[in-house]
């Protein structure tokens, strides 16, 4: 998709009376709500593959966040 049809698309969706660009809205936010329920539970499907769980993910955080804390002189 090209930025000329993309600008028009977004000129039309201006143009729509009020009432339907929140139809709009919410339908869009739906959509957006039903891929990130996909993508998360794709992830999670793989995290539980790899033997991945909260305690292992909590403390890659840690390690990342705090490099130095794990590091004994």
């Amino acid at each position: 998709m090209n930025e000329t049809l993309v600008r028009d698309i977004l000129d039309r969706i201006d143009q729509l009376p009020e009432e339907d660009r929140l139809l709009l809205e919410r339908r869009m936010a739906e959509r957006a709500e039903a891929q990130w329920r996909r993508e998360t539970l794709a992830a999670q499907e793989e995290a539980i593959r790899r033997g991945i769980d909260d305690a292992a993910i909590e403390c890659a955080i840690e390690e990342v966040r705090y490099p130095a804390a794990g590091a004994k002189s």
